[in-house]
Order: structure tokens, then C-alpha cells, then sequence
């Protein structure tokens, strides 16, 4: 077995705890999973080399730190740790889309918002940071991510939120596709990492559909306006693909559902007639301007219409995307598994999931090892040789 996991001589900076808020269970149990196979398989290899790791807790069935954020009636909660969180290496997960969750108010029944979510957060960091040796948010859906940049009379409050978290003892912050990553100018003197879901998008696009042809003629790279531009050049490059984009043109003489309405898309891109064409961005709220693009380059020829966006929120519901789909101008949509996904939307026959557990497993072993994570942050290489062997062979 390869041994991409075993980090030879050096040994946990503490022991590690995935301290998992309730919205992010069922990821932070697909991680914990993957972690504990990592180490068996590190020692293993220790043992086959004749290699000691003398480190009490390293080789653990689980990782999973016991604790529970209970509400009172009135709203107010607590975090309360059910075991000793002192010395160890804590991540704490948080989720902030999970609408999933309730609780009780005065005998009303409230869905947890990303405020309240963001709260639990801080109370977990409050009632750990003081003992544990340090703490290291893992927030996928960066809180206030669209809230990025401050134009005329706003609040700051994805900066404002980074700041709080650092000031409370979190040392580093994770998270995934930020919608403007130098929201990190915030935090200079901090820990900030942005990982990007390309490897796990190729993974499931070429798993999924055996009979894509990768090159210029037959698959071309879409960006849905100017703020995804970036993503869709690097993930073009790496296909060797031409790439297009949209330019949403606004009405800003009015604001509708409090934002300014697109008035036309203008494409500006090669032909993309008989194509297979990907379109990819961060997430998709409502879809409205998702749908529009994908209608577009349906009405402009394009063989296939394929969505790929890090975070599915769905917030208007999945109807339209049904619709679409069956008027033949959306062919597939793929997200991540690391925001909430209701089970109406995991049965889509339309939808697919990038599995990103295995690789924030191995983000976060790299990091309590205290190893470089640069392969990690652009894993060009990997997605390199993945089309090269699908090249060469036709299949993944």
C-alpha cells in the first residue's frame, strides 16, 4: 500500500480531537473514518519497518471529541465538553447551512440559522481554547463569505467573524472555495487555507461519464460571470480545454429580492456547438443564474450542460432544477458533501456528489503532524496524472 499518509519521523504536535458541531456530524463521521484507516495503516508500516511510534492515543478508534451544545427555552444555549479536551490538537467542525436543525424558543420551534450556528461555534472554542493545545476551525461554507467586501453603507461580516474567532484563541481557519479568498487580509498574522474541490470534481465527472472526450474539440470550461473566473482557468487549463464566461449585465437603477436584476447574459467565449461544456462557480443559492447560463449554451448548441458548484444550497428549492432538466437543458449537477443536502435533493437522478471527506481527512492528519500542506492547496499534479490515465486507458 502506498504510503502517502505515513509521515515517517515526525509525530503529532498533540493528540488530535474532531470536535464536531451537530449541523457537521455526518461529515466529520465520514473524516473520523478515514483518519482512523490513515493510522492503522501508519502503523502497519512503522511496525513492517521496524520503526517505533511511541505516542499514546495515535492509533485511537476514534477521534470524535464528546461534547453538546444544549438550548434553554429561551434561546440561550451552552457548550458543555463531556470529556477533557486538555493538551490535545482540536478541529472544530461547523456547518453553517445546515437549516436541518431546530430547537425550541418560548414554545415556538426555530431552524438554526448560520447565526446561531456560528454562536455554537463559539462557545465550543470558549470552553476549549483554554486548555487544548490549540484549535483550528474547520468551517467548509465560510461564514458571511458573500458579505466579503463592503460597498458603501454595510457591515464587514465575513471579516468581522474572522477576527472574533482569532481573538477567542482559534489559531488557524480551513475552509473550501471561499467566495473571495482575501477576506484573509482580515486575519494577516493567522492561519487561513482555502481549498479548492477541482481534483474531487474531475474524480466524479470522469467516474460518472466513461465516454467524455477531454480535448478542445469535444469539452469546454464555462464561468457564469467575472467573480468565478478564476476557478474556471485553473480547472481549464488543467483539462487543456478552452474556456468561456458570461458577463451578467444588471439593472442598477432598481433592487428586486434585494439585489440588482440581470438584465442579459453576454457571452463571450468560442463556439460552443457540440460541446460538452462544465460550468463551475462556488454555489449555487437560489440557481436562478445558473439556470439562465445552462439555457444559454443549451439554446447555443451545446451537447451537454454540466454544473459543477462546491456548495449546493438550494434555497429556492429544487423544482426549477427538475424543470430544467427535463426540457433537456441541464444534464447533470455535481456539489460536495461538505454543506447539508436534503434527501430530496440526494435522490435527483439529476444530481451527483463529490466525495470530499477522504481529503479533508488527510488536510487535517498533514496539519496535526505539522507537515507542508502545499500539494494539498493546489493538487495540479494529482488531477494531471488522473487525465492522463483516463487518456490513456478510457476509463478512470
Amino acid at each position: 500500500m502506498a504510503d502517502d499518509y505515513v509521515f515517517k519521523d515526525y509525530l503529532p504536535v498533540a493528540p488530535l480531537k474532531l470536535a464536531a458541531l451537530e449541523g457537521c456530524k455526518e461529515l466529520a463521521s465520514l473524516v473520523n473514518e478515514h483518519i482512523v484507516a490513515f493510522r492503522r495503516h501508519d502503523m502497519e508500516e512503522l511496525i513492517r519497518r521496524k520503526a517505533d511510534l511511541n505516542y499514546r492515543g495515535y492509533g485511537a478508534d476514534s477521534y470524535l471529541l464528546s461534547f453538546k451544545c444544549p438550548r434553554f427555552g429561551s434561546g440561550e444555549a451552552k457548550a458543555v465538553l463531556a470529556e477533557s479536551a486538555r493538551g490535545t490538537d482540536i478541529f472544530a467542525m461547523a456547518d453553517v447551512t445546515n437549516h436541518s436543525l431546530t430547537y425550541r424558543m418560548y414554545g415556538h420551534v426555530n431552524h438554526m440559522s448560520p447565526d446561531d450556528h456560528f454562536q455554537d461555534l463559539k462557545r465550543l472554542i470558549s470552553v476549549t481554547a483554554a486548555t487544548a493545545h490549540r484549535v483550528t476551525v474547520v468551517m467548509p461554507f465560510l461564514y458571511e463569505s458573500r458579505q466579503h467586501k463592503r460597498s458603501s453603507r454595510e457591515s464587514l461580516d465575513c471579516a468581522m467573524a474572522l477576527e472574533e474567532l482569532v481573538a477567542m484563541g482559534a489559531a488557524n481557519i480551513i475552509t473550501f472555495d471561499a467566495h473571495d479568498p482575501r477576506v484573509q487580509n482580515a486575519i494577516p498574522l493567522n492561519g487561513f487555507d482555502n481549498f479548492m474541490p477541482t481534483y474531487q470534481f474531475i474524480k466524479a465527472l470522469l467516474r460518472y461519464d466513461p465516454d467524455l472526450t477531454i480535448d478542445k474539440e469535444h469539452l469546454m470550461v464555462i464561468s457564469p460571470d467575472e467573480g468565478a473566473m478564476d476557478r474556471a482557468v485553473y480547472l481549464a487549463n488543467n483539462l487543456s480545454v478552452d474556456m468561456g464566461m458570461f458577463y451578467k449585465r444588471r439593472d442598477y437603477s432598481r433592487i428586486v429580492g434585494g439585489r440588482n436584476p440581470i438584465v442579459a447574459h453576454e457571452f463571450l467565449g468560442s463556439s460552443v456547438e457540440g460541446k460538452t461544456v462544465l460550468i463551475i462557480d462556488d454555489m449555487i443559492s437560489s440557481g436562478e443564474s445558473m439556470l439562465d447560463t445552462a439555457k444559454e449554451l443549451k439554446e447555443r448548441r451545446a451537447k451537454k450542460v454540466v454544473i459543477c458548484c462546491t456548495f449546493g444550497l438550494f434555497t429556492n428549492g429544487l423544482e426549477k432544477f427538475d424543470e430544467f432538466h427535463e426540457k433537456g437543458y441541464i444534464d447533470y449537477v455535481i456539489t460536495t458533501n461538505l454543506n447539508y443536502r436534503t434527501e430530496e435533493l440526494l435522490s435527483r437522478k439529476w444530481y451527483l456528489e463529490a466525495d470530499m471527506s477522504k481529503y479533508l481527512a488527510a488536510i487535517i492528519n498533514s496539519l496535526n503532524h505539522d507537515v507542508p500542506i502545499g500539494k494539498s492547496l493546489s493538487p495540479t499534479l494529482k488531477i494531471q496524472e488522473r487525465i492522463q490515465r483516463y487518456r490513456s486507458t478510457g476509463s478512470d
